[in-house]
């Protein structure tokens, strides 16, 4: 490589690099035995404000769930664990009979005809889910409401950027679409935690000729009717709330599902259900047009990355609790959210300033600026919600699940209500 580059030496080659930044002293502490060590890093880890350690009223997008110990008892098998991409499915029959039944569970959450074996989140779903409706209506613009998550819309503006599709923000109380739409773009709940009218969104997006995607909490699903039930063309989510934990952040997985007519322009993997010359049930992929395996030119998406593992997760989530967990869990959640919120709505220079009916989230109107919150909450070992105070003057985003007892309800109110305007 040196020889092709024309350089003498690898000493040459980072010759325009300062000396004193070339081989600089790392500066490690010394060895540590393996209990020493234990002790360090559970030292580190006390450091950091986890829910659990602290009762953690936060959601916007990640959510603390109560996951059953069978899901990970199950995920975290070998067999599971070190299994790689189904690239030759058959030598990988469980992998694909897995992602089978993720996808079947997929359809029945969401209510639609076809889902795919996962993306990368629940952002990058919603972002693939825009470009697929550009690919099927041949248009290139993309209406999304101003409810939709701000980081949501930023990963769908990075997606089109490239492929010069136009994003356009509209207003949730006026919708107005033109000729040139590919999709109306919605979430529900939204970002502030209220349902939106699908019914009214759908509508406007058919009348216009245009798709309607959606970005839902699967969580929500156990108590609201699915997307599929107000006519979405593709639907998306985020599926950590499916037996994943937080983990600052990360691997999630993104569930995508759509219309069968539509299902030649889904991007990512799509493992189907046969019979073998034998008369043997047989799982295959059916359809990959990925870049990893077609041309370029020809692909739908240019995901790499399997998130089977985390969508094995979720089919296990969603088979351990069944249809009657499903929808126990979504009624504690708007229960206690609600229990919540009419108990902080009490509260002197407290309000809800949005209407409408919420799942889980709500904000709230403080006396104080958020940040100030937080502080006071954070002395009492609560952490509070996000600061929406950009979108709604000194607003907090609160969550509440089934993992906040009443105990930690009343704790939360308790010390709002020492906190003054």
């Amino acid at each position: 490589m040196l020889r092709a580059i024309g350089v003498a030496s690898a000493e040459e080659l980072f010759q325009d690099i300062p000396q004193r930044f070339r081989n600089p002293p790392l500066r490690l502490p010394s060895p540590l035995s393996e209990l020493e060590l234990r002790q360090e890093m559970e030292a580190l880890a006390e450091r950091d404000l986890y829910p659990g350690k602290y009762a953690s009223f936060l959601g916007a997008g990640a959510y603390r769930h109560f996951i059953p110990a069978v899901v990970w008892a199950i995920a975290s098998r070998g067999e599971f664990l070190t299994s790689y991409t189904p690239y030759q499915p058959e030598v990988s029959q469980g992998t694909l009979q897995v992602a089978y039944e993720f996808q079947s569970a997929v359809c029945e959450l969401l209510g639609m005809e076809a889902a795919n074996a996962g993306m990368y989140d629940g952002p990058t779903a919603l972002a693939e889910a825009a470009l697929m409706a550009c690919r099927v209506t041949h248009r290139y613009r993309v209406a999304v409401l101003d409810t939709v998550s701000p980081t949501y819309r930023e990963v769908l503006e990075t997606y089109a950027r490239g492929q010069e599709i136009e994003v356009r923000q509209v207003p949730q109380k006026a919708v107005r679409l033109d000729a040139e739409t590919a999709c109306l773009v919605a979430q529900h709940p939204n970002f502030f935690g209220y349902l939106e009218e699908l019914d009214a969104l759908s509508v406007a997006a058919h009348k216009a000729g245009a798709l309607l995607v959606t970005s839902v909490d699967p969580t929500a699903m156990g108590l609201f009717k699915p997307p599929g039930a107000f006519g979405a063309d593709i639907a998306t989510a985020e599926g950590q709330p499916l037996g994943i934990p937080l983990s600052f952040g990360g691997p999630y997985v993104g569930l995508f599902a759509s219309r069968q007519e539509h299902l030649r322009q889904m991007p990512g993997r799509i493992v189907g259900r046969t019979r073998d010359g034998q008369g043997r049930t047989g799982y295959v992929l059916t359809l990959q047009t990925r870049e990893q395996h077609i041309r370029r030119e020809r692909a739908t998406s240019n995901i790499c990355t399997s998130e089977a593992l985390v969508a094995l997760a979720c089919t296990v989530y969603v088979a351990a609790l069944g249809k009657q967990g499903m929808q126990r869990v979504a009624e504690l959640c708007y229960h206690k959210a609600h229990y919540a919120a009419s108990e902080i709505a009490k509260l002197p220079g407290y309000s809800l300033p949005l209407s409408g009916t919420f799942f889980q989230e709500f904000v709230v109107r403080c006396p104080s600026p958020p940040a100030k919150v937080n502080e006071h909450l954070l002395e009492r070992r609560i952490i509070g919600g996000l600061d929406v105070s950009d979108q709604v003057p000194q607003g907090m985003l609160l969550c509440v699940t089934e993992m906040n007892s009443r105990k930690e309800i009343d704790a939360l109110v308790s010390a709002l209500a020492e906190v003054k305007g």
